[in-house]
């Protein structure tokens, strides 16, 4: 039999969560504070050339463990993000990021959240204005408060 869970196995856990993810949300909001760190877009050509987050660097998961060292200080903090929450692809380049010694975490929500929160998404033509999902985020506030 499983021994009961804890208080402290949840405060455990959840903080665990906390400091190897993040969200798109908290990831605006870092970007507009100028927080040091690099979004890092791990999908590959097809998807990146299809839109993705203003300011991200395009790093397919292949591609990490032969680029990441020439072009990211290994003390510069990363965030990954793939497509969305049906796809573990953030979680396999947070992985790669990790095997290297960065300070990594994951954007839960992907780029699919990224965009559906209304933030800034650019392609070969420049940005792409989108408006909020109301399903995602509130519509007429900076935050859900959370």
């Amino acid at each position: 039999m499983t021994p009961p869970v804890t208080a402290a196995d949840r405060v455990t856990h959840f903080s665990s969560k906390l400091n190897f993810e993040t969200d798109p949300s908290d990831v605006g909001s870092a970007i507009e504070a100028n927080t040091r760190f690099v979004l890092i877009d791990s999908r590959g050509d097809a998807a990146w050339n299809q839109g993705r987050a203003v300011g991200a660097i395009h790093m397919p998961t292949a591609d990490i463990s032969t680029r990441a060292a020439n072009k990211i200080p290994l003390d510069m903090p990363v965030v990954v993000y793939c497509w969305g929450p049906g796809c573990n692809g953030g979680t396999k380049a947070a992985l790669e990021f990790a095997k290297l010694g960065y300070e990594v975490r994951e954007m839960i929500g992907g780029f699919e959240y990224w965009a559906r929160e209304g933030l800034p998404v650019v392609d070969e033509n420049g940005l792409v204005l989108r408006a909020k999902d109301p399903l995602t985020a509130p519509v007429d506030a900076v935050s859900c408060a959370c």
